[in-house]
């Protein structure tokens, strides 16, 4: 995919990550001029019209929120391709972080876990709950900004939601 143009505006120039369900690529805003994260929902799951409707939905509602502690997130499908562009963070994930330094000062790991905190109860404001809160999907700028990213399998919360033991 690389080279590929999304939704006219965003060129794919290398992959950068990628999971079970989707492939992360830096990606070039042409009309903001800018980098961008572009993650693709891989090809078996376009098929999948029930869990292609809950990505839809579930991605939108992330894409609602903002926060200096929430990686901006947009949303978009093209020819078939789905897809969540999100802002670009030039950072190390917060597991990586942990793995290079070892323990962390419990002053900075005190100042990380409120803004963590901070973007997660500005999630559940919205009635959006993470579900998979986990250093790897913590970023950590150079200047020490924790950034919550990968609301892939976040759930919007409404009132006809309910939790089943041991799901």
């Amino acid at each position: 995919m690389k080279g590929h143009i999304l939704g006219g505006r965003y060129e794919l120039i290398e992959k950068i990550g990628g999971g079970g369900m989707a492939v992360v690529y830096k990606a070039k805003c042409r009309l903001l001029n800018r980098f961008v994260a572009v993650k693709i929902l891989r090809p078996e799951f376009n098929n999948d019209e029930e869990f292609i409707n809950r990505f839809r939905i579930e991605a939108q509602a992330a894409a609602s929120l903002s926060h200096p502690n929430i990686v901006s997130i947009d949303v978009g499908e093209e020819e078939g391709i789905h897809y969540i562009v999100m802002e670009f963070i030039d950072g190390i994930t917060l597991k990586d972080y942990i793995k290079k330094r070892g323990m962390i000062p419990w002053r900075e790991a005190t100042n990380i876990a409120i803004q963590i905190c901070s973007a997660i109860e500005q999630a559940h404001r919205n009635h959006i709950v993470h579900r998979d809160i986990k250093p790897h999907n913590i970023i950590l700028t150079a200047d020490g900004i924790a950034k919550v990213t990968d609301f892939g399998i976040a759930k919007a919360v409404t009132s006809s939601t309910i939790t089943m033991a041991g799901s």
